[in-house]
């Protein structure tokens, strides 16, 4: 009888598959052709490029990694990769620091007209780089500027900005300006997250301010941290507009070579080096990848913790 019940039980209905919606691949297909165009074909040309050499005799040629190797023993390539790491581990803890404690001032509370500070703090991202580049390098002129002013009131040289061992902290400068304002709104915009049960709880617990920024602002800011910190690394390694742009009021101090993506934008079009050019673009794209890549595994496993 029980056999005979079971067998005409009904079988466990099985999950019915969900129909495929072909009308999502209008949503990305425009999205996969503007990256296969506008990302995916440079790199793959660029990576062709790499691979010849253009020779006096023979034209161009096919060598193989040679044009890696020859980057990899380069010492003008590797002396710009220095400069820009010493940028990197001045300017970016600096303006990270800046942005902090700007998004935190004006999350607490306690300052009059809050909105008024945020949109004087973003201004400066919201200036083109170009421009900002533009204003800073009649700032620091030496001849015409507010420093060839001061320093003519005073009579001396006392501020030279533009000389060899302070060009790479004015260059600082010049991005702490352009992006502590975009870093403060992403630092505020993690704030804004926190529930505000936890700053009751806190309170109740006679928690102060300093306590409440230690033990629920700063954690709350880890993953927002890692981010600007990685999208910090990545704008160091493509310096490139700033010196670019001061190199023709500061001939003796950012020479042709200074940044990787000054001297491979000086080998295409002033030396005619599309192909070495084309190594050293690579060549850096793929060490801010690695770089890159380090600091957002080594920050991901601290959030999990």
């Amino acid at each position: 009888m029980a056999v005979l019940v079971a067998s005409g039980s009904k079988a466990p209905a099985r999950p019915r598959r969900r129909p495929v919606v072909s009308s999502g691949w209008a949503f990305v297909i425009p999205f996969l052709v503007f990256f296969a165009i506008a990302i995916l074909a440079p790199v793959v040309y660029a990576i062709y490029l790499s691979l010849f050499r253009d020779q006096l005799v023979g034209g161009s040629s096919f060598v193989g990694l040679a044009n890696y190797g020859q980057a990899l023993t380069d010492p003008d390539f590797w002396f710009g990769v220095g400069r820009v790491f010493g940028f990197m581990i001045i300017q970016v803890p600096i303006m990270l620091v800046f942005s902090l404690i700007a998004a935190l001032a004006i999350d607490s509370g306690r300052l009059r007209a809050p909105g008024f500070y945020r949109i004087l703090l973003f201004l400066p991202y919201a200036v083109p780089g170009v421009v900002a580049v533009l204003i800073w390098g009649f700032i620091y002129g030496p001849r015409f500027g507010l420093v060839g002013s001061i320093n003519s009131f005073l009579g001396a040289q006392i501020f030279t900005p533009l000389t060899p061992e302070w060009v790479l902290g004015s260059i600082a400068n010049i991005a702490v300006w352009e992006f502590a304002g975009y870093n403060m709104v992403i630092f505020y915009a993690a704030l804004r997250t926190v529930p505000n049960e936890l700053y009751e709880a806190a309170s109740l617990d006679g928690a102060g301010a300093f306590r409440t920024i230690l033990s629920i602002k700063l954690p709350a800011l880890r993953g927002a941290l890692v981010i600007t910190t990685i999208f910090s690394i990545i704008g160091s390694f493509q310096l490139f507009n700033e010196p670019n742009l001061l190199k023709p009021i500061a001939p003796n101090a950012i020479t042709s070579t200074f940044t990787p993506n000054l001297y491979a934008y000086n080998l295409a079009f002033t030396g005619q080096q599309y192909n070495y050019s084309a190594t050293i673009a690579i060549v850096m794209g793929l060490l801010t990848a690695v770089i890159a890549y380090v600091v957002q595994l080594r920050g991901t496993r601290k959030e999990l913790r």
